[in-house]
């Protein structure tokens, strides 16, 4: 049944220094922006947490640049945002095509890049590009700012090395050399969520990423290193059935989930030749 909603509170800091400050005092309190998951999770009772900060007035987590070279997008950048960005288009074409196919108009002008990291989900469309592209998550809290490789966050299904105290602000790429591929496979190509996904970088070297293939999004490094060392695509692919534990579940089943993240390895080693 939807949660009680008199039984919810809700902060609105009006500064990133202020929120940071919240979350120091407050180690209860939940980071929320766009809330396209959450409001779902509120309506059918299965969200735990009652004490939410809203951070979507925060425009200091907002923006897209380049720091130094590398390409810097702001946690509450929307999917909206990435999509009509030149220099996302330029930069990383591979994130524009997976936040093309993040819901529908709706979603894609309140759900943000911070968000779809937060949740945490292994389905979440984003997570691959993220992994596939080598990028870095940006952390600040009342004790200091820390940079994690997006690589490492992750510890386990829907956890991560983000604290309680920490908020996520943005998200740095560094320049990927190579022909980047991403593909999503649902029931729909948008407005549904995913059964498998993979991004892909292929030059000098090669990272591909798998989402709803595990707890969390894979790195196939093993089937990565056969086909750049040039391997042979089944070699990829048996090592590949090794590094990817899918299951079954409402979307999908295991070995569907298996036999389809071979072909979407195949496909993407012929298209980028």
């Amino acid at each position: 049944m939807p949660a009680r909603v008199d039984r919810l509170a809700l902060e609105r800091p009006r500064s990133l220094k202020a929120a940071l400050s919240m979350l120091a005092g407050d180690p209860k309190l939940t980071p929320i922006a766009g809330c396209t998951d959450v409001y779902v999770g509120l309506h059918f009772g299965i969200v735990k947490e009652q004490r939410f900060i809203d951070l979507w007035s925060l425009d200091e987590l907002r923006g897209i640049g380049l720091d130094g070279g590398r390409l810097r997008i702001g946690a509450l950048t929307t999917y909206t945002e990435i999509i009509t960005s030149k220099l996302v288009t330029r930069r990383l074409p591979m994130l524009v095509a997976a936040a093309r196919e993040v819901g529908g108009a709706q979603i894609q002008n309140r759900g943000t890049l911070g968000g779809n990291i937060a949740n945490a989900s292994p389905a979440g469309d984003t997570l691959p590009v993220l992994m596939a592209a080598g990028a870095e998550v940006i952390l600040r809290s009342t004790r200091g700012r820390r940079t994690v490789p997006f690589e490492s966050f992750y510890t386990g299904y829907r956890t991560s090395v983000r604290q309680p105290d920490e908020l996520i602000v943005a998200v740095e790429f560094p320049v990927v050399e190579g022909r980047q591929w991403w593909r999503k496979v649902g029931t729909r190509r948008a407005q549904a969520i995913s059964k498998i996904m993979m991004a892909g970088v292929r030059g000098e070297d090669v990272r591909i990423a798998f989402g709803s293939v595990g707890p969390t999004v894979v790195l196939a490094k093993q089937a990565a290193a056969i086909l750049q060392r040039g391997g042979t695509l089944a070699d990829a692919q048996a090592a590949l059935a090794r590094e990817i534990t899918p299951i079954d579940d409402v979307r999908s089943t295991r070995e569907y989930r298996a036999r389809v993240a071979a072909n979407l390895l195949a496909e993407f080693w012929r298209t980028t030749e």
